[in-house]
């Protein structure tokens, strides 16, 4: 697919994985660590973004903007993006605290700085976090967003970068498509998709609806659920870098 178009600004890089970095899903970061390397030394920064994440095009001039604003302030070593995690269709986004709201993809282009544990994030190469600037655009994640049925061999295929044999057939539930009914929380959403997304939306061909009331959670996680939703602060919240004021 990435072959078929025609831009002499993409660069393919064949690369071999190495499946005995299965344990954690470390042979992503190996492979993104492959493509650091390929950056040109004269590039101020690095953009990443992963093959089931897309930019909205309203977003492009706040990059920009970030990106040239922060370049003189060297302790800047990342921009910090927010995220919606759609979710068994294109009307819903995930509003758990399962989920992930924030993530680095936009670094310095340091050799220092590598690819984190699954290449969910970055730090530098001793571990510790990079310091980051928050910028006001999302990152749509659409990993989630597929015909039932393929999701359902995306889930086993994507287990195996993971876990070893033994382990996935304790994981992996075995069936024909993937239940998309579990999940335990989901918002609306209500704004618009990127340009590029929206002829996928089109091509859609299966159903799924879900009823945003239903929150399926212990007393525990609805009490912080609505914390969250009433004051923004994410209880325990994972955090993989620091966030410069």
């Amino acid at each position: 697919m990435i072959q078929s178009i025609d831009s002499d600004k993409i660069k393919i890089i064949e690369t071999v994985w190495d499946e005995s970095l299965r344990k954690g899903g470390r042979v992503l970061a190996e492979e993104t660590n492959k493509a650091l390397a390929q950056i040109a030394s004269d590039s101020d920064w690095a953009f990443y973004i992963q093959g089931d994440e897309v930019v909205h095009e309203k977003y492009l001039p706040v990059i920009q903007e970030a990106m040239q604003t922060y370049l003189s302030e060297t302790k800047v070593e990342g921009l910090l993006f927010n995220y919606l995690h759609f979710y068994g269709s294109y009307q819903y986004v995930a509003d758990s605290r399962h989920w992930y709201r924030k993530e680095i993809r936009i670094i310095r282009n340091h050799r220092n700085i590598t690819s984190y544990q699954d290449a969910q994030g970055f730090r530098k190469k001793d571990g510790k976090k990079l310091k980051v600037k928050q910028i006001d655009a999302f990152v749509y994640h659409y990993g989630w967003v597929k015909n039932p049925i393929i999701q359902q061999k995306k889930v086993e295929t994507f287990n195996a970068l993971w876990h070893d044999e033994e382990s996935l057939k304790k994981i992996i539930v075995p069936a024909n498509a993937f239940d998309y009914s579990q999940v335990d929380s989901l918002a609306l959403f209500e704004g618009e998709h990127p340009q590029v997304i929206k002829e996928r939306i089109q091509k859609m061909n299966w159903d799924f609806q879900f009823d945003v009331t239903q929150k399926k959670y212990t007393l525990r996680y609805l009490i912080a659920y609505w914390i969250e939703k009433l004051t923004g602060w994410r209880i325990g919240e994972y955090k993989n870098y620091k966030l410069l004021k």
